[in-house]
């Protein structure tokens, strides 16, 4: 019960640190980023979209723009107008044409030249360009916006001639062109943008209901590019004027006029140029391209976005801290890329949603996750470990631990080491006249202490069988100088033995003696029995050598084989008990008894 509530707990934690990010839009940088890489992807341009470009070649052959006649433009109408059956459908001009170019502010023929041309067409579009406050204005969305100070407008003939839109585009506070504002008012006149006048004029002549367009409070709509800087097709304007294009190529299409030149200062970012800027001209090309196709799309609510992207991601926290790893990493995979398809979908009916929040909450529930996971787990495998060394010798288990090795195989391996046995004497007539649970308090002192010795010395604790105890120096991992080690471990339990033998005489008016067998050798050690129940031991001649030796020893009394008072004889004193017989074996066992060790 209380892990299920400390999982809502969370869950609901989850859900609310979702839901505000997303109606705060708190990290709109990285939100733009990832709106731009899934909604921004190239669609393929319309060829009907053809932009004459003032290009380097252009401004090389004509001069700086400053400096035309705009009897250039003239004569650009002039030739796509030339042929009756292959007139274009509209012919946009994003230059801002404000003021004479005649002396003393008089009209020049250049200038009476274009608007005559433009009004005789009937079919072209110019720009006027609004001034903003310098100080912006930031909005709830994350947008920025500037004020109307002013207005530029087209000098009067061209303006009379010509259906006009401000060529103003919206920049995100980021300063990427994103958004569009449909219309502004200036001074009580309702205007639209440029792109919109050239999309209506095309839907006029073309005979074409136009696309409703959707937009938000602010009256802005999100551009959906189609095309990436470059994309579309462009053709140098002094190639027109040269003669060098087939007029007939422009049939029924829409001709966007602009500066195609980075000195011309016309150039911004955008969602999709990776780095590369995009042209003025360019970017209405992709707006227009977004009219014709009814493709674009506004800020969805926030808030409704935020409790469904909440709840989902509450949800699955939950789920993450049930489930294996591996399911939990394929959940949050399909959730994100789930969400990611979702929204791609939304944009492309016309809402757009916060991509970021959703992605970046899973992540964090799934480290979270991932991170208690394994706390929790650290902690149980060290109980489980802690209480494994009750029954197995710290040694193994902390090896184990270490290495994470816990595939534990049938097999053993050579290795010389010394074997301890110690057993109770008087063990059995002492069981006969006292109780079950006081015979049961005399053992496990007397295995306490057998332990403790064994362990103070390094050895290994194999195993207890009944009242007696064996334990392995050098196994299962070497230890430097383990035959004395073992003979020390032995005179310690005889030693402490003295004082525990004066308690239980006190306690129960019963005493009970060790009797302790050391040798060493030659033995195999490893794991013995079978897949489902094994013992990590050690047998062989030495082992049974050992336990003979120790049934052989009377109460206190510490017996090794000659084997191992060669190697400690100077560390040691002992007293000769000479050949004795040992069970099994054909051959006797030269014997000593251990009366004190050398100890460093």
């Amino acid at each position: 019960m209380k892990k299920t509530l400390r999982y809502i707990i969370e869950a609901v934690i989850i859900f609310s640190l979702t839901f505000i990010l997303t109606i705060t839009n708190l990290f709109s940088g990285l939100d733009y980023m990832l709106k731009d890489l899934m909604y921004q992807r190239p669609r393929g341009v319309d060829n009907d979209i053809k932009i004459i470009a003032i290009d380097e070649r252009t401004l090389e052959e004509l001069g700086p723009i400053n400096t035309w006649s705009r009897q250039y433009y003239a004569d650009l109408i002039n030739y796509f107008n030339q042929d009756e059956n292959a007139k274009p459908s509209v012919i946009a001009f994003d230059i801002l044409f404000s003021g004479y170019f005649g002396e003393n502010g008089a009209p020049t023929e250049g200038d009476i030249a274009f608007a005559t041309a433009a009004k005789d067409s009937g079919n072209v579009v110019v720009v006027s360009q609004f001034q903003y406050e310098e100080k912006p204005t930031y909005y709830k969305d994350g947008t920025v916006g500037y004020d109307i100070k002013a207005i530029y407008y087209p000098y009067n003939e061209l303006r009379e001639a010509s259906r006009i839109g401000y060529s103003n585009v919206a920049q995100d506070s980021d300063g990427v062109v994103r958004r569009l504002i449909l219309s502004e008012e200036y001074d009580g006149q309702a205007m639209q943008t440029f792109s919109k006048e050239i999309y209506d004029l095309y839907c006029k002549n073309q005979g074409i209901a136009p696309n409703q367009v959707t937009t938000d409070k602010y009256n802005k709509t999100m551009i959906n590019y189609s095309g990436k800087p470059g994309d579309y097709e462009y053709i140098s304007m002094v190639d027109v004027l040269n003669g060098k294009i087939d007029s007939r190529v422009f049939k029924d299409s829409i001709i966007l006029v602009g500066a195609y030149a980075s000195g011309m200062q016309d150039n911004f970012n955008v969602p999709n140029g990776y780095s590369k800027q995009m042209f003025g001209v360019e970017i209405h090309a992709n707006i227009l391209q977004s009219f014709m196709q009814g493709r674009f799309s506004i800020n969805g609510n926030p808030y409704m976005a935020g409790i469904i992207l909440g709840l989902i991601c509450g949800l699955l926290h939950i789920i993450f801290r049930k489930s294996k790893i591996w399911v939990s990493t394929i959940l949050m995979v399909l959730a994100i890329v789930g969400e990611l398809l979702v929204g791609v979908g939304l944009n492309n009916n016309g809402k757009a949603i916060s991509l970021i929040y959703f992605p970046i909450m899973l992540v964090v529930s799934y480290i979270y996750c991932l991170a208690i996971g394994y706390i929790l787990e650290s902690i149980k495998r060290k109980k489980v470990l802690n209480a494994f060394k009750k029954y197995v010798a710290p040694e193994i288990v902390d090896e184990i631990a270490k290495k994470g090795d816990f595939q534990i195989k049938l097999g053993g391996e050579n290795r010389d080491i010394a074997v301890l046995f110690v057993d109770i004497r008087g063990f059995t007539t002492m069981s006969e006249v006292l109780s079950p649970e006081q015979v049961v308090e005399i053992l496990n002192h007397y295995l306490a202490l057998t332990t403790e010795a064994i362990f103070k010395n390094k050895g290994t604790l194999d195993k207890f069988v009944g009242d007696a105890t064996m334990a392995v120096f050098n196994s299962p991992f070497d230890l430097d100088d383990y035959e004395f080690r073992a003979v020390c471990a032995a005179m310690d339990i005889v030693e402490k033995g003295v004082a525990l033998e004066a308690e239980l005489l006190e306690k129960y008016g019963r005493t009970v003696g060790f009797g302790v067998g050391v040798n060493c050798g030659p033995a195999v050690v490893g794991n013995v029995g079978c897949e489902n129940r094994m013992d990590f031991t050690a047998i062989g001649d030495t082992v049974n050598t050992a336990a003979r030796l120790e049934s052989n020893a009377k109460k206190g009394q510490v017996l090794i084989s000659d084997a191992i008072y060669d190697r400690v004889k100077d560390r040691i004193e002992v007293e000769e008990v000479g050949e004795i017989p040992l069970k099994g074996k054909s051959k006797g066992v030269f014997v000593y008894s251990v009366t004190s060790v050398k100890r460093d």
